[in-house]
């Protein structure tokens, strides 16, 4: 039913830039707030952005903000992260996440499907 299929990452050196797709199918996407996470081997899931239904409000965790930017169109049933100045520390596996809600959420457990993660290597 529901999917959710990240893509774009890859191996890139620091100061590198990526942008990270996140394709939604089985659900009215619109109806969805969207958010990105990220784990590193050996470490928690950490909240790195999330945007409302509309797109009109997002959040950032305070270690990408002003370097990442999350975007949708909804058009596509696509949402997006802008990863530019990439360092080391970013290196992660990325996943996309849908929640019902019409708020913009930063906790990992409110949200209702994830996608399977695609893997984010920075090079120094």
């Amino acid at each position: 039913q529901v999917q959710l299929t990240e893509s774009g990452g890859g191996l890139v050196q620091a100061g590198a830039s990526l942008r990270l797709s996140c394709a939604a199918s089985g659900l009215s996407f619109s109806n969805y707030a969207m958010g990105w996470f990220r784990q590193a081997p050996g470490k928690e899931r950490q909240f790195v952005a999330a945007i409302t239904r509309s797109g009109v409000s997002t959040v950032y965790a305070d270690s990408v903000k002003g370097r990442f930017t999350i975007f949708r169109d909804n058009a596509k049933n696509t949402v997006y992260l802008q990863m530019n100045s990439l360092n080391p520390e970013d290196t992660a596996v990325y996943f996309c996440a849908a929640a019902v809600t019409g708020f913009v959420l930063t906790r990992g457990t409110t949200y209702d499907y994830w996608g399977q993660g695609t893997q984010v290597t920075v090079s120094s």
